[in-house]
This record gives structure tokens, sequence and C-alpha cells, in this order.
């Protein structure tokens, strides 16, 4: 059986050769950095050349547009990403055909995702399809580090009407959990002797290496996993704290670390930490120590939280802050998104609904998770719906990101397949 998004396999080379000059840019998320703004400017500038009218937004977001009408029905993707880290198989920062897989840092998270959701606008163009509604594919470029590109976006450009993004698997995610990320730090002189600490890039991904300096130098390894999904991963930062405290006790390692290693520990559920919960509509509260740093100047570490949507988030910091001050520790937010929790019944989710059982045959299952992605952004007028497909292993936020290509050329049909009923009411 014929279907319309089976013409994206006829851009299979270009989407190919794109994605690869796009990895290829650095675009990690950091702060002062210049390349996720590079990458904006490399995809919009894309997005004109094949036709498309174009805004960037400070050079943190931006679009492409195509068509007219009242309502607006968008993609929405992100051109940053997260640091590569050591130990890759291949060049992390260029695209590689493996064994039947792509490998690249971000060509599942989530600028494979992004070149696609533009040749679905080009597939649209190029077989004269004139949308019903205007379609906007909208990038950002801080997704990675809190999501306030879109904040930004959207004081100045209208709230689209019905949207999805490429940005967590199949099928569609209508429960998001909320994220609270918090910096917990010593402000004060202390005597212990733990001269530095270090370990982890990201709050929002389990560190897979640490190193400390006592009266020799110490390092640990573990296993890098995304933070929504800590239990996945192996936490080397509290493997070193561990290692620590058996050799020297926790008074010559300091309150931060006593704290980290009595109240957090290898556990991911935050049961010590008294703010264990779950629900049946989006799961377990999940707690990961993404970053610490001890030296001479600094004593501070970032957590990172995803809880239940019906979970109360003051209740979880009025805890946390109750478990720190025997320790003299402050507790600082450094970034909150409240959960999402669309209905079932809305028009863009019979859209998606239809979209990929046209293309595979099969029902989308509904779900929730534990990752944050623009959907939350959206006043619940859109969701998450691919890129990933069960089974298939990509290494988010790990050494050897990567996507089966079938797979990766399977989403492709169904990014289009939605794209073409967003056009055609």
């Amino acid at each position: 059986m014929m279907f319309f998004g089976q013409k994206i396999l006829d851009y299979k080379e270009d989407i190919l050769k794109d994605l690869d000059e796009l990895i290829k840019i650095e675009s990690v998320s950091s702060q002062g950095s210049e390349m996720p703004a590079k990458a904006l400017e490399w995809i919009l500038q894309k997005a004109e050349n094949m036709g498309f009218s174009t805004k960037n937004i400070n050079g943190i977001a931006g679009h492409a547009e195509y068509g007219y009408g009242d309502e607006i029905a968008a993609v929405l993707t992100h051109v940053d990403v997260v640091p590569a880290g050591d130990g890759w198989s291949v060049e992390p920062f260029a695209l590689t055909e493996k064994n039947g897989r792509l490998y690249g840092r971000g060509v599942v998270d989530d600028k494979g995702p992004a070149i696609i959701a533009l040749y679905c606008f080009k597939a649209l163009k190029d077989n004269h399809i004139i949308p019903d509604r205007k379609l906007r594919l909208i990038f950002g470029a801080a997704e990675e580090i809190g999501m306030n590109d879109m904040e930004t976006y959207f004081q100045s450009e209208q709230m689209p009407d019905m949207a999805f993004t490429p940005d967590s698997e199949y099928g569609i995610c209508t429960c998001e959990k909320g994220i609270l990320q918090l910096k917990i730090s010593l402000d004060e002189n202390e005597n212990r002797y733990l001269k530095n600490f270090h370990s982890g890039m990201a709050v929002n991904a389990v560190p897979s290496k640490a190193d400390a300096f006592v009266d020799r130098e110490f390092n640990a390894v573990g296993k890098a996993s995304h933070g929504s999904t800590p239990e996945l991963g192996v936490n080397a930062a509290v493997n070193l704290i561990k290692t620590l405290s058996d050799i020297y006790g926790y008074s010559s390692l300091g309150n931060l670390c006593t704290f980290l290693g009595k109240e957090i520990g290898s556990e991911t559920n935050g049961q010590t930490l008294g703010i264990s919960c779950s629900d049946e509509q989006s799961g377990n509260l999940t707690v990961n120590l993404g970053i610490v740093d001890i030296d001479e100047n600094q004593s501070h570490a970032f957590i990172d939280i995803r809880y239940p949507v019906t979970a109360d988030f003051n209740d979880i910091i009025k805890q946390i802050s109750e478990k720190a001050a025997p320790y003299s520790l402050k507790v600082d937010i450094c970034n909150h998104e409240p959960p999402l929790y669309a209905a079932e019944n809305s028009p863009v989710i019979d859209i998606l609904k239809n979209a990929y059982k046209t293309v595979t045959g099969e029902d989308a299952k509904i779900y929730s998770t534990g990752g944050g992605t623009y959907a939350r952004t959206l006043k619940n007028k859109g969701v998450a719906f691919g890129p990933m497909f069960e089974g298939d292993i990509s290494n988010l936020h790990d050494v050897d990101e990567s996507i089966d290509k079938e797979n990766f050329f399977k989403h492709s049909q169904i990014c289009l397949e939605a794209v073409y009923q967003f056009a055609v009411k």
C-alpha cells in the first residue's frame, strides 16, 4: 500500500549527507559556547535554501515556515547536544555507518530528527502540497541545559495549535515527569583531608568517570546513562565517594561528600532522602547525582530529580532542604520544569496515532517518560513522538550514540506521514 510518508525515501542520500554536516558542528550546550548558535544558523540557512521563510531569535531558537492559515501545526527539534565523553568506537562528531547502524553525537538526540523534519517539509513542497494550516519547524539550541530556548521563543512567537517533538520513543508520550535540578553547596570553609573531587559534565547524565585527591590520586569509573533513567547507569561519583569513605571515613571528606554518600548513595529512588514516591500515571521518582566539584575554591554538587505528575514539588524541596541542613549545606533550584499530562482525546493524538498505524500497521501505545522534551513547553497542545523504537539501544547521552539505519528511515516515514496529515485537514 502506498502512503505519502514513503516519499521521504527519495531523499535518503541527501538526508545522510546533511546530517553528517550538522553532526560535525560540535554544538555542545555549555555556558559561553557559540557552537549551538552556529548549528541553529546552519539549519535555518539550509531551510532558506530550500525555499522556506525562516526566523532566528537571538541565536537560541528559530523556525522555518511553510504555508498559511490561522492554525499553526509544528514539529519541534533541537540542534544542541550533550558532551561526547571518552570511549567512543567511532568519531563522535561525524556520521558513521557501521553494521547497519548510524553513529554520531546527536544522530538520535536530536540532530537526526531535525534533519528529517526539514526534509519532510521539502517533500511537501516538492510534491506541491499546499498546507491548510501554517506549518512550522521550530528549532532550539539550548534544550540540553534547561530549555530556556523555548521560553525565549514563545515570548515573541505564537504557540502552536498542535505539535509534536521527535525527541523520545514511539508510540505517543502523553505524560512527562516533572524535572527538578538542584545545586547543593557548602559556602563556608571546612577542615577536610579531601583536596579535590571532580565528576560529571552534565546534571542530566550519570557520570562515567570521577577523580579525587586526598593524600594520593583516586579514580573511579562507571557507566553513563540519561539522567531520567539513572538506574540504567553506574554512577562513578557515588562509587568514588564510597571508596574514599571506606578508606578515610566520612569525617575526612567533608560535609558535602558525607551528605552525598549517606543521604543519596547508590539509591536512584530518593528513599533515604525521604522523597521516594510513585503514581500510576508516570511511575517512580528518580534521583541522579550528575556533577560534583570540590576544591579549595568551591564545594558543590548538582542533582537531577524526575518526579511523578501527582507529586508536590514544594514538598520535595522542603524535604531535601531539611535533610541538608544538619550538614550546613545550601540547596538552590537551578531548573524546574513542571510535569506534562496531555489529554489522550486531543486532535494531535488522533493524527499521530493514524500516522503511526499507516506506516507500521500497528497501534501506537500511549506511555509516560521521565525524560524532558519540548512537549512540556506547549501547554498540553503537543507531545513527544519518536524517533526511537523499542529494543533499539541508542546509548542516549552515552558513548556510541546510534540508531538502526532501517529504524531511522522508518521514523522518517512516520514523521512525514504525520506532517502530511498536519498539512491536509
